[in-house]
């Protein structure tokens, strides 16, 4: 009896040791984003100022890369045919984790840092979706990983995957037919957000199309009946499209912006383009209503004797979410969450609170959702990586509680100390996300089973057409 109470004391004291060990060694990596977050911070808010749009972020992707070259990563770029996306390595061997950066912004959302409307002189860009603090605290937690390797302490490869042009150009998917993540074993990534979320929830699959019409020119008061209107063109494939909704899958969306529609009224005009986005939680259905939508077009240019021209501006699949890593972010962001507000960011938050639809107890910041299934009405190219490599994320309170992405708001709050505390926080997590990886290869071998069986009778297909090229120019004016 004696002698089993002793071996089970052992025992015990070995697990101690180890939780100890382990303890220690996530702190090492804490302690070197802690070091760094001064200047993670100055990259970020040079990010912010820059703004610069899908696949012309060429001054924020140096700066990425840049930072993770100092910090001896091997960089590799371009890749995938982007100017802009570049991988990052350091390390060798088996596990390979990929940790995803990116940092586009968005069109229509140039705002100060302040807490009322005031937009910032430039090109109009602004991070509404948090993107100056994605790439960056990825690039800290990969770095922080990086120096465990070279100090003996964990075994295997880091690789950062620099990612341009998530909002709405696809980049991802074009990276995954690249072959880039082929030898990954895993690959983590997170989002700024308004709450601190982890689980497996998915998103919606994604295809987009811009439909230009070609007509002819003509006085529109003096010769009417010469002009063909590439407008009118569009004003038909919209009402066309707002129909088709009634006879859609539940969960189907349809949205569109017109991104030229002429110069003057009394001119007809030659030339119009509408940019079209449909989504769904299925890419299955999404593939199934494009041709729909596409026919839309086709019979407003039958009717409006106009020339239909396609640009297909790529598709994206939804999340297959991956339960055994999700349960990894989650039991890290409960455990490292220490985000609280100071005076002046309660200040700050109560202001901005006064313009948000659906503001939110700032207290809710100590919070940490966890979703169990559903699915986000977002979508992201980070679909495409989940189908061919587990793939998980999470998200951290970087914007005042209640602000929505795509906002104004959102883009005030990213210059905020408020979002660099939930950028530290999510560096925090993704470095022991990896940790925990490196350390428990079981739990790597979980997560690809997992992957195996959710793609039971079923293969990765891009929603691609067959030899589709990035779509460098898809911010540009219409010509």
């Amino acid at each position: 009896m004696n002698c089993m109470l002793s071996m089970t004391i052992r025992s015990l004291l070995l697990i101690l040791l180890l939780s100890s060990t382990a303890l220690s060694q996530k702190e090492d990596l804490y302690k070197s984003i802690h070091k760094r977050d001064a200047a993670s911070w100055r990259v970020a808010m040079e990010i912010w100022e820059l703004a610069e749009p899908g696949y012309q972020e060429t001054r924020s992707a140096a700066l990425l890369s840049g930072m993770l070259e100092e910090a001896g990563f091997k960089i590799q770029k371009p890749v995938a045919q982007i100017p802009t996306a570049f991988t990052a390595t350091a390390g060798s061997g088996k596990p390979v984790i990929g940790i995803l950066g990116e940092y586009d912004a968005l069109p229509g959302l140039a705002q100060q840092a302040t807490p009322q409307r005031d937009p910032r002189p430039g090109n109009g860009y602004g991070h509404g979706c948090g993107h100056h603090l994605f790439g960056v605290a990825s690039a800290s937690a990969a770095i922080a990983i990086a120096e465990q390797i070279r100090e003996g302490q964990i075994t295997g490869t880091v690789r950062f995957y620099g990612c341009p042009a998530e909002e709405g150009g696809s980049a991802k998917v074009f990276m995954v037919q690249a072959g880039l993540f082929e030898d990954c074993d895993v690959v983590l990534h997170w989002h700024p957000g308004s709450t601190n979320s982890a689980g497996d929830r998915s998103t919606l699959a994604r295809i987009a199309v811009k439909f230009r019409f070609h007509g002819t020119s003509a006085h529109a008061a003096g010769a009417p009946e010469q002009g063909r209107s590439a407008l009118d063109a569009i004003a038909l494939t919209n009402h066309a499209a707002e129909l088709l909704r009634e006879h859609t899958p539940d969960k189907t969306r349809i949205h569109h912006v017109i991104t030229y529609g002429g110069d003057a009224p009394n001119v007809v005009p030659n030339f119009a383009e509408v940019y079209y986005y449909i989504r769904h939680p299925s890419s299955d259905v999404v593939g199934e209503l494009y041709p729909r939508l596409e026919r839309c077009a086709q019979g407003a240019a039958l009717a409006t004797e106009t020339r239909l021209e396609i640009h297909h501006q790529g598709g994206i699949k939804e999340i297959l979410p991956n339960n055994v890593l999700s349960q990894v972010s989650l039991a890290n962001l409960k455990q490292l969450n220490d985000l609280e507000y100071s005076r002046a960011d309660i200040r700050f938050a109560t202001r901005l609170g006064e313009s948000l639809p659906r503001p939110q107890p700032l207290d809710s910041i100590k919070q940490v959702l966890s979703f169990s299934g559903g699915t986000g009405m977002g979508s992201t190219d980070v679909g495409d990586v989940s189908w061919v490599v587990p793939t998980a994320g999470f998200s951290t309170a970087c914007w005042v509680p209640g602000t929505p992405g795509h906002s104004w708001q959102a883009v005030a709050c990213g210059a905020q100390p408020i979002a660099r505390k939930g950028m530290n926080l999510a560096a925090r997590v993704i470095a022991a996300n990896a940790w925990d990886l490196y350390t428990q290869p079981e739990r790597v071998a979980a997560a690809r089973e997992e992957l195996q069986q959710k793609l039971t009778g079923r293969a990765y297909q891009s929603l691609m057409l067959p030899g589709q090229e990035p779509p460098l120019d898809y911010r540009d004016a219409p010509r």
